[in-house]
């Protein structure tokens, strides 16, 4: 009778949901050397596309004059509220580009050498929120 018992006893194994969620983004970077794999995946490659965007200023890619960010323009003028404006637009509109993400808040700040920004950035398949912060220096570039 316990031989019987034990036909019919079916052990389920656990089923792993995370190998199930497939990458939905991938993409190769170079930037960062700290990197093992030069492949990054979903709001890792998000997230190094938006920097890339704003390492172009606005006017430099070929056939497309509207790509890029204006801050490197204004970089070295006073941050009077026209300006800072036309900065938080600009940011605005980069980020909404990306049809993977949405920024829900900018917010832009003179530093002493430059332009900081700091972003709140929703990523939409995912549903993740976190904030991003973009400095400008006058010296080194994009600070990110």
């Amino acid at each position: 009778m316990e031989q019987d018992l034990y036909k019919n006893i079916k052990v389920v194994g656990y089923e792993d949901k995370t190998s199930q969620i497939s990458k939905r983004y991938r993409g190769i970077s170079t930037v960062n050397n700290k990197n093992e794999s030069k492949v990054l995946y979903d709001v890792s490659i998000i997230k190094q596309d938006i920097i890339n965007h704003f390492h172009i200023r606005q006017g430099e890619k070929l056939e497309n004059p509207t790509f890029g960010t204006i801050i490197w323009d204004v970089l070295f003028e006073p941050l009077t509220d026209d300006i800072r404006e036309a900065v938080l637009e600009n940011v605005t509109d980069i980020i909404n580009s990306d049809p993977r993400v949405q920024v829900d808040s900018v917010f832009v700040e003179q530093q002493e050498s430059g332009i900081s920004i700091e972003c709140t950035l929703r990523y939409l398949s995912y549903n993740i929120s976190e904030k991003m912060r973009l400095d400008f220096d006058q010296a080194n570039g994009l600070i990110s």
